[in-house]
Parts: structure tokens; C-alpha cells; sequence
């Protein structure tokens, strides 16, 4: 596929929930770099010693570095709290251009023994908050006549293969984490195509490796196959400024679709990077 020319996300308004560490504030971080207003969402508002990175973090980095943020404190599992957060963006900023959904909540538990409560909270977070949050912004984006949606995603969605299966797999406890993730690229292939004649770019992208933040570590998960946060961000920022009639329905993985695009990665401000090996 030849590269392709992207625009810029100047002027347009950003939503990204669980956007106060990782994957989230990094993407959050990247779109302002290059221009975007983001509201920024999470449950997480003030520094707590319990985790690291917070909502007010995020945006003090980005409005430090001369991008432009504002904080949504929100609960994804909770309805209310999800049309608050559009809600808030639309009074304030008058629409939502750009939709990332990244807020997870992950119990690694094998499916024997997994309990219904955390099996509905998860899916609820995954699976069902940004399904509705991408039906509450989609009537603006069919008014304006572009949008963009994104959901983050992960390797564990692909079915494993075997007999013999994969130590991962056997011994992970992911069918629950992969079942959320399953459904979530279904449910972007599925948008994709009902939307693609209003212009609204429906797309999933996962890292390729394992990306190094907090959240990985605290499931063991960071061992070997890592790779640096701004592939990530480059590539989210690309799904997210990309032509809709070109660039939707896709599940992609952060440096193998930068590579078919022939993009590089840049620094989460913006500024020429090399990945030190």
C-alpha cells in the first residue's frame, strides 16, 4: 500500500477515555501534540499514591507542552458517567471529532473459576461503554460529515491455535480479556461498515508487542517482545486523521500498520524520534 498524507488534527475535538496513564495518556498526548483539543477521561482526577499517573498529570504535560486539555472524571461502567463525558465535550467544545476507547478493566482469572460480577464489569467497560459511547457521538459526526472512531485493542482477541496450544494461552487465563476484545473488533468491522457511507471511520489497533506501562506490569506481563508507547501513539494518531473512505474497518497492530504506510513514529510532543533498540 503506497503512503499515504494525512491532515493534521488541528481544530478538532478529542475524546480519550482511560487517558490518565499508558496507552491513554499517550495517545491523549500525541493527537494535541499535533493540534487536537482532548478531553481526556478517567476515574483517576488527582495523583494517588495507589497509581501511578493521573488525569491532572496528563493534561498539565499536555497544556505544558502548549497542547490543549481539559479533564473528565468518569466511571465507564456507569451510564451516567458516560453520556456525561460527551455531554461535557459538546457543551464546551460544541462536538466530538475524534472518539478513542481505551478505558479497560482486566481480571486475569481462568474461565473455571471466573466470577459473574467481574465477567459483567469487564465486558460492561470493554464492550458495552464504548459501543454506546461511539452511538452517542455518531449523530453529531453524520451531521458534520466526518468522524472518527477508534478502539484499542489487543493480540489476545485472535483465536489461539492448537492442539498444542500456546503456553500463553494455557496458562494466561486471558479467555475472558480475549472474548472483550473479540467482540470489540467485531463491533468496529460492523460499524465500519454501516457507517462508511456518513463518512465515519470506524477502526481497532493494537500493539504489536507488549507495551511497557504499569498496567502490564502489574499482570506480569512485560517480559519479553516489548515495544516503545509512541508506536502506538503514531499509529492511533494516523487512524484518527486518516480519509474515512480509505482508512476504516481496519484491525491493526501499531508498527506493522506504520510500516504499510510507510510512517515513521515521533515523540508523544511531536518532535522527530528514533526507537533506541
Amino acid at each position: 500500500m503506497p503512503a499515504l498524507t494525512y491532515p493534521s488534527a488541528k481544530g478538532k475535538v478529542a475524546i480519550v477515555t482511560g487517558a490518565s496513564r499508558g496507552i491513554g495518556a499517550a495517545i491523549a498526548r500525541r493527537l494535541a501534540a499535533d493540534g487536537a483539543t482532548v478531553v481526556c477521561a478517567a476515574r483517576t482526577v488527582e495523583p494517588d499514591p495507589k497509581y501511578p499517573g493521573s488525569l491532572s498529570e496528563t493534561v498539565a504535560t499536555i497544556t505544558t507542552d502548549g497542547g490543549a486539555a481539559t479533564a473528565v472524571r468518569a466511571d465507564l461502567s456507569k451510564a451516567d458517567d458516560r453520556r456525561r463525558i460527551v455531554d461535557e465535550t459538546i457543551a464546551q467544545f460544541g462536538r466530538v471529532d475524534i472518539l478513542v476507547n481505551n478505558a479497560a478493566l482486566t481480571y486475569f482469572i481462568r474461565a473455571a473459576d471466573f466470577p459473574e460480577k467481574r465477567y459483567r464489569l469487564m465486558m460492561d467497560i470493554q464492550v458495552w461503554s464504548p459501543f454506546e459511547l461511539s452511538q452517542l457521538v455518531i449523530p453529531g459526526m453524520r451531521e458534520r460529515g466526518e468522524g472518527w472512531i477508534l478502539n484499542i485493542t489487543s493480540r489476545a482477541g485472535v483465536n489461539p491455535q492448537g492442539p498444542p496450544f500456546e503456553r500463553i494461552f494455557t496458562e494466561g487465563a486471558f479467555t475472558v480479556y480475549g472474548m472483550c476484545k473479540a467482540a470489540l473488533e467485531r463491533m468496529t468491522t460492523g460499524m465500519a461498515a454501516e457507517l462508511a457511507g456518513d463518512r465515519i471511520a470506524v477502526n481497532a489497533l493494537a500493539p504489536w508487542g507488549v507495551v511497557p506501562t504499569h498496567g502490564a506490569s502489574a499482570h506480569d506481563l512485560v517480559k519479553e517482545d516489548t515495544e516503545p508507547i509512541e508506536l502506538m501513539a503514531e499509529a492511533a494518531l494516523a487512524l484518527c486523521t486518516g480519509d474515512p473512505a480509505r482508512m476504516s474497518g481496519r484491525i491493526a497492530y501499531s508498527g506493522p500498520f506504520l510500516a504499510e504506510i510507510d510512517r515513521s513514529a515521533r515523540s508523544l510532543t511531536g518532535e522527530v524520534w528514533s526507537q533506541v533498540s
